[in-house]
C-alpha cells in the first residue's frame, strides 16, 4: 500500500479539523495545503469537500445532546421549532448562491493567490469589527428571531469567497449584528450542520464519476483525522472565547496571506506550478 497518499489525506484531515470552525477559512487552508501537496486537481477538491463531514459530525457528536432534544422536541417545543426554522433560514443564501456561482468560483477564485488576498482583507474586518463598542441585545442562541437568521445566513454567504471563512463570517456578523460572541459562534457551529451535509452531497453526487474504491483508505483516515481535531478545537475555542476576542486570528489571517503572496511573488514557491 502506497503510504504517501494516506498520508497525504492524514495532513489534510487535520487541517480542516482545526481550521473548519475558527475564523481562519479551513477551504484556505486546504487550498494551500493542497497546492503544496499538489493534491488541488478535480479529485483533490472533492476530498477537500468530503472532509468537511468529518468535522460536522465532530460537532453534531459535541452537541449530540441538545441536537437530540430538538429533534424530540420538534413540533411541540416552540425552543426547538425556533432553532430549526432559524438554521433553515440562515442556510438558504448560501445554498441558493452557491448553486448560482459555484463553478464560477471553483473556476477564478479556488487558487493560492486569490485565497491570500481574501486572507488579509478578512483579517482586517476582524480587526475592524472587534475596535468597535457593540450593542449586545442577544445572549444566547435561543433569543434568535428569523430576520437575526436571515442576516446571518447573508454574513455566512461571503465565505462562498475562497479564503473568506465561513466560520468568521457567520461569528463576525452576528458580533456587528448584536449577538454575544458565546451565541454568535455557537450558531455558526449548528449553521456548520446543514451547510457541510448539503455541501457535501452535492459534491458526492455532482463529482460522483471520481469515486473510486481505491480511494476509500485515503477518505477513512481523512475522515477521523477531521473528526478527531475539529472536536478538539470545537472544545478549545468554546473556553477561548470566555476571556479573548478574535483579534489574534485577524493578524494570523493577515501574517499568513502575506507570507503567501511574498512567497508566490519572490518565486520562492510555484504556487502557480501546482
Amino acid at each position: 500500500m502506497d503510504l504517501i497518499p494516506l498520508l497525504h489525506a492524514l495532513i489534510l484531515g487535520v487541517v480542516e479539523g482545526l481550521t473548519e470552525f475558527l475564523p481562519i477559512s479551513s477551504t484556505g487552508h486546504l487550498i494551500l495545503t493542497g497546492a503544496l501537496l499538489d493534491f488541488n486537481d478535480d479529485r483533490g477538491k472533492l476530498f477537500h469537500i468530503v472532509i468537511q463531514s468529518g468535522a460536522m459530525l465532530a460537532v453534531c457528536w459535541y452537541f449530540r445532546q441538545r441536537i437530540l432534544s430538538t429533534f424530540r422536541g420538534l413540533g411541540r417545543d416552540p425552543v426547538a421549532n425556533r432553532l430549526v426554522m432559524n438554521l433553515l433560514i440562515a442556510f438558504t443564501p448560501a445554498a441558493a448562491l452557491g448553486l448560482l456561482f459555484g463553478k464560477i468560483i471553483k473556476t477564478h477564485l479556488f487558487s493560492p493567490v486569490p485565497v491570500a488576498m481574501a486572507f488579509i482583507v478578512g483579517g482586517l474586518v476582524i480587526l475592524w469589527a472587534e475596535r468597535r463598542t457593540p450593542t449586545v441585545r442577544i445572549q444566547e442562541v435561543d433569543d434568535l428571531q428569523p430576520l437575526d437568521a436571515l442576516k446571518l445566513g447573508l454574513a455566512q454567504a461571503f465565505a462562498l469567497i475562497p479564503g473568506t471563512s465561513r466560520s468568521g463570517a457567520t461569528i463576525i456578523g452576528g458580533l456587528l449584528f448584536g449577538l454575544s460572541r458565546k451565541a454568535a459562534t455557537e450558531f455558526s457551529f449548528f449553521l456548520a450542520i446543514p451547510t457541510l451535509f448539503a455541501a457535501t452531497a452535492y459534491e458526492l453526487y455532482k463529482e460522483r464519476h471520481l469515486l473510486s474504491l481505491d480511494d476509500v483508505g485515503m477518505w477513512a483516515v481523512g475522515f477521523v483525522a477531521a473528526f478527531i481535531s475539529a472536536f478538539l478545537c470545537v472544545r478549545w475555542l468554546l473556553r477561548f472565547i470566555s476571556t479573548h476576542d478574535f483579534t489574534a486570528f485577524a493578524w494570523y489571517r493577515i501574517v499568513f496571506g502575506l507570507v503567501v503572496l511574498l512567497t508566490a511573488q519572490m518565486g520562492w514557491v510555484n504556487w502557480v506550478g501546482h
